[in-house]
């Protein structure tokens, strides 16, 4: 790694004097042919740099290198103490450093757009540690089950080499939450209260099965006794740090805790680093609003026109009011409790099916998406979810996480199935699934740039996932069924909701019972859809106006293109070269796009 530093130091100094003497040539032709070479001589560099940056970024985050499929530092487990945001900060200067040293007149397009891409990572690193700084006030972000699920879950390596990283990885795990412990100070209840209910979780994945799985395999005596002793001592950990966050999280009922919300000014420096639209989140939040208003219409459209189809009665002159009473009615008809998660599972074939018939985008047969129940080290924070590999492990299995009811009451269960019921399960497995969150990451893994790949952007992948939800109504999905438009503008109101929900509780102050108004009333969600959108929007920040950001950017740049070329347009075209740029923000692939 530091052969490749030092050569790269020495490229970049050789052309920053190259560059100067171009400037004193007096021919033109020479000069052009020189400055060609520079920008030769650059775009390797360039290549050389991002792939050392890559190395180096795993070396100082090998669990982040461990989700995105590359596994030489599995057995590293790091420890969140003062050495390490040390060594992250040197990480992040130095990188920065060599970065700036490129003239970014001398990159093509796509290394400019990766150019870019590394600048925004170090600057959002470096904003995570030095001023946001959640690693003192959110417990939730220190849990160790994760990696060590995917090294156990995953087959990606024999068994016993797998096995040997866990007992390497198992080192730490005291270390670990000893740090964690250090760090926090002055946390808010929610996220203590969510680490405390994931950090229960993490005895899904260290249980007897793993014990069975270790004395069944090939390690050696002395490994294998090795294991039990670090095994022992990571559970004897986790157990005192789950009575640490017991009694904190009673202490801070009882004292009180720091308010969830991060003010106007944290929220704006986070959304531009996060979202990277070129919009403030205060106009993305006046925009949304002005989408309730036509979404509102739209569904009052809709239920004048088949209001007579389910009431004898005469439709209320309030619009809301009628269109509530509809939804109320067509939402009764959903699938049984104990059937959610089989008739997830069974509706992906059909979903396959439309998108091939009507050649909307190349699937590939031989990527796998496995239906799992969510494991519980994972559960608590969203209902539906997408686990899928990164590019370095592109034959993995891409996880769509459906989370059982069975720990629902009776009427909680009911009003969670009338949410997504008959109608609205298809749009989340439209959303989720295919040609949602799945087909995306399966094309960003084969992406030529590993930049764009890995470090995707969120709006662009939620953005993505959104989009097609109303491209396949579109596509006649549902054959034009006046019940399923009307079921999905009001998921679509959920996308704009989430919106002016994220940023009227973070910014604005909203309390909770203005949210379950506006969620209810606005947005016609079900109780317990919004109550767990109110607690989502307490641990996240940003994150929920992801998808309404990228959706309205990629749907507005698909009808520019249309409005343009009318005839010539090419939807299947389109989709496949959109995503194959990888996870890049959308103004990036836009710009890759129409130059």
């Amino acid at each position: 790694m530091k052969k490749t530093t030092l050569a790269l130091a020495i490229s970049l100094a050789a052309l920053s004097l190259g560059a100067c003497t171009d400037s004193t040539t007096s021919s033109g032709h020479v000069q052009h042919a020189t400055a060609s070479s520079v920008t030769s001589q650059q775009t390797q560099s360039f290549a050389s740099f991002s792939e050392a940056f890559i190395d180096s970024l795993w070396q100082v985050a090998p669990t982040w290198a461990l989700y995105s499929g590359y596994h030489k530092y599995d057995g590293i487990l790091e420890v969140a103490d003062e050495a390490q945001r040390a060594k992250t900060l040197a990480f992040v200067n130095s990188q920065r450093e060599m970065l700036q040293a490129f003239n970014t007149k001398n990159l093509s397009t796509s290394e400019l757009i990766d150019y870019r891409l590394i600048e925004n990572l170090l600057n959002s690193v470096e904003w995570e540690q030095t001023r946001f700084r959640a690693w003192q006030w959110d417990p939730s972000g220190y849990n160790v089950a994760g990696g060590f699920a995917q090294i156990i879950n995953e087959d990606f390596a024999p068994l016993d080499e797998r096995l040997r990283s866990v007992v390497s990885r198992l080192e730490n795990v005291p270390a670990y939450y000893e740090a964690a412990r250090k760090n926090i100070k002055n946390p808010t209840l929610e996220h203590t209260e969510l680490a405390l209910l994931q950090n229960q979780g993490a005895f899904s994945v260290f249980n007897d099965e793993l014990i069975a799985k270790v004395e069944s395999s090939g390690l050696t005596d002395a490994e294998k006794t090795l294991f039990k002793q670090r095994f022992d001592a990571a559970i004897s950990a986790i157990n005192e740090h789950i009575i640490w966050l017991e009694t904190l999280s009673n202490n801070l009922k009882v004292n009180g805790a720091r308010d969830f919300r991060i003010g106007e000014a944290l929220y704006e420096e986070k959304f531009a680093l996060d979202i990277q639209s070129g919009m403030t989140a205060k106009a993305l939040y006046n925009k949304a609003s002005a989408d309730m208003v036509r979404v509102h219409a739209e569904m009052a459209r809709i239920t004048k026109e088949i209001w007579s189809k389910y009431f004898t009665e005469t439709m209320p002159d309030d619009s809301k009011v009628a269109t509530r009473m509809l939804i109320d009615k067509l939402s009764a008809k959903h699938v049984k409790r104990e059937d959610f998660v089989n008739e997830v599972r069974a509706q992906i074939p059909e979903l396959v099916k439309f998108v091939n018939d009507k050649q909307l985008i190349t699937l590939d047969p031989n990527k796998p998406l496995v239906v799992r129940e969510t494991p519980e080290y994972m559960r608590g924070y969203a209902g539906a979810s997408i686990s899928a590999p990164g590019p370095y492990d592109k034959g993995g299995n891409t996880y769509y996480n459906v989370t059982p009811l069975d720990g629902m009451s009776d009427e909680s269960a009911e009003s969670y199935l009338r949410e997504y019921n008959h109608w609205i399960l298809q749009v989340l497995n439209i959303h989720e699934a295919i040609p949602g969150h799945y087909t995306q990451l399966v094309y960003s893994n084969e992406s030529p740039s590993l930049i764009k790949s890995l470090f995707g952007n969120g709006a662009m992948v939620e953005g993505w996932a959104v989009y097609t939800e109303r491209m396949m109504l579109e596509e006649g999905y549902g054959n034009f069924e006046p019940e399923m438009w009307l079921m999905y503008y009001k998921w679509n109101l959920r996308v704009i909701a989430n919106t002016i929900l994220d940023y009227s509780i973070q910014v604005k102050g909203m309390t909770q019972e203005e949210a379950m108004t506006l969620m209810m009333e606005e947005a016609f969600q079900q109780e317990a859809e919004a109550a767990g959108k109110w607690r989502r929007a307490t641990l996240s920040q940003v994150q929920l106006t992801s998808y309404y950001a990228g959706y309205r950017e990629i749907y507005d740049f698909r009808e520019e293109l249309k409005a343009k070329s009318p005839e010539s347009f090419d939807l299947k075209a389109f989709h496949e070269r959109f995503l194959s740029f990888g996870s890049a923000p959308v103004k990036y692939i836009r710009e890759l796009m129409v130059n």
